[in-house]
């Protein structure tokens, strides 16, 4: 494995070549904004925008990140439905293709195969990776990835093959109906509130993930890795802040090693659904593992994408504690 990643340099000198059709929408967005001030919205009007942006975010942290990318927990079809809908509110497309990119992103994480490379800046592992045609090595070693277990998910496939139909009804047309029919709000309003406001706050409340995450914060699991324990982006992110962790044990469903719901939502949401049965095989790191990592810390990165990786230490997956295991 090592070996393997010698291969890739952290940063190079490269040449750019923007692809300006991801610009279009936050220009857009950006050129129009001043046609709605906040604070002038009714109340139904801000909770509905901050409802959307809860459920969005979940599609992505609860839907795309821990069941999807990581197989840290399984879920029954009713929760990967709701999952779905909530990921397609998000706009950050198609679940498989997101988990596809976080995959390799974990395996090859900083090196030229890393979709969004933090050692190439803030800027480009914020937004600016989305701005430009993908390095080689990322395509190279996206399709190099084992995707077996999204495309047996037929919830999944089914967003994959109608998204271009199913992602504009989800994320702008209902967003922007209800509130117009619901209680008679201004065409511009509701656009520009709940379905542009909302999409592009939480677009950049992910994208902080991959660049703040990756720049401030604590390393207590190990310290020569770039993700750090940043608490503003757990909170805005639902729990995803605690990046260090994640990148050190990226198979745990709590992507922390504390449960605090406070700043953890997305453990707080999976916990519920797993009280009811339709969340199964959570995953977690026990408290031995993690104090041997601790101690051990500065031996170099835990280069997995999730469970069930090829290069997961044997030990390590028989000493995880999975809890909510679904009756036979």
């Amino acid at each position: 494995m090592k070996k393997e990643m010698k291969q890739f340099k952290p940063r190079s000198n490269r040449s750019i070549q923007l692809r300006f059709k991801h610009s279009t929408s936050p220009k857009y967005f950006l050129l129009k904004i001043e046609y709605q001030i906040w604070p002038h919205q009714i109340d139904e009007h801000n909770i509905l925008t901050i409802f959307l942006y809860l459920i969005s975010g979940l599609g992505i942290t609860a839907g795309a990140h821990r069941l999807w990318a990581h197989r840290a927990y399984k879920a029954k079809w009713p929760l990967r439905l709701i999952l779905m809908i909530f990921n397609t509110i998000a706009f950050q497309d198609a679940a498989y293709h997101w988990a596809r990119d976080h995959r390799v992103h974990h395996k090859y994480s900083e090196t030229d195969a890393d979709p969004h490379n933090a050692t190439r800046g803030f800027f480009f592992s914020h937004i600016g990776w989305l701005l430009c045609k993908k390095h080689p090595q990322v395509k190279a070693k996206g399709k190099g990835m084992d995707l077996s277990d999204l495309r047996a998910d037929p919830i999944l496939m089914f967003q994959k093959k109608y998204y271009m139909i199913l992602m504009p009804i989800f994320c702008f047309l209902v967003p922007t109906m209800i509130p117009m029919y619901a209680w008679n709000e201004k065409f511009v309003n509701a656009w520009f509130v709940a379905a542009m406001f909302r999409w592009c706050f939480t677009l950049n409340v992910t994208w902080l993930v991959n660049s703040a995450a990756h720049k401030f914060g604590g390393k207590p699991y190990d310290r020569f890795i770039n993700p750090a324990e940043n608490k503003s982006v757990a909170f805005f992110a639902f729990g995803e802040g605690w990046h260090n962790y994640h990148h050190v044990f990226p198979w745990d469903y709590k992507t922390a090693e504390l449960g605090d719901y406070s700043l953890n939502l997305t453990t707080a949401f999976i916990d519920f659904f797993a009280k009811i049965g339709w969340a199964y095989d959570l995953k977690q790191v026990s408290r031995d593992i993690i104090e041997k990592r601790v101690k051990r810390t500065g031996d170099g990165s835990h280069a997995t994408w999730g469970w069930g990786d090829k290069d997961q230490p044997k030990e390590e997956m028989a000493d995880a504690l999975i809890t909510h295991k679904k009756s036979e």
